[in-house]
């Protein structure tokens, strides 16, 4: 069976871009992210705070910001630890991370969250929450470089 030079020349590209896409992912590489988020509001909330991702032996400072819709009633501080995945560079933790949730913190309770920027990054995050909040929003979080 003959293909045709123009079919074959395009199933070779075809197999060498799904190589490089494999072979990219598969170079991703993870971290260990600390966040320490302050958030407010009275039906539109605000959050910010800080945090430290540490990557390949090296700690990069991190700044967070973000606004909440909905119900929103309260403050808190929240204390997240986790793992940061599916990043080629500590750049790749930057970006707009958004979330639908909702919640209830009367003093200390718990958090656990997932989250995945436009980088493809993933944030795998479980803390503690202390405060007198009670949510039920949409939410975005971003994170910066510092």
């Amino acid at each position: 069976m003959k293909l045709s030079s123009t079919l074959r020349a395009a199933l070779v590209a075809l197999m060498a871009f799904t190589g490089l896409a494999v072979s990219t992912a598969a170079r991703a590489d993870s971290g260990f992210v600390t966040l320490t988020i302050y958030k407010a509001g009275w039906f539109i909330g605000g959050s910010g705070g800080s945090g430290v991702l540490t990557f390949r032996g090296r700690s990069y400072r991190l700044s967070t910001g973000g606004l909440d819709y909905g119900l929103v009633f309260g403050g808190s501080k929240t204390v997240l630890r986790g793992r940061v995945s599916n990043i080629n560079r500590p750049s790749d933790v930057a970006g707009v991370y958004g979330a639908a949730g909702a919640g209830l913190a009367l003093g200390r309770g718990a958090r656990a969250i997932v989250l995945t920027n436009q980088k493809g990054a993933v944030l795998e995050l479980t803390g503690h929450q202390v405060g007198l909040m009670a949510n039920a929003d949409l939410s975005g979080l971003a994170i910066t470089m510092q």
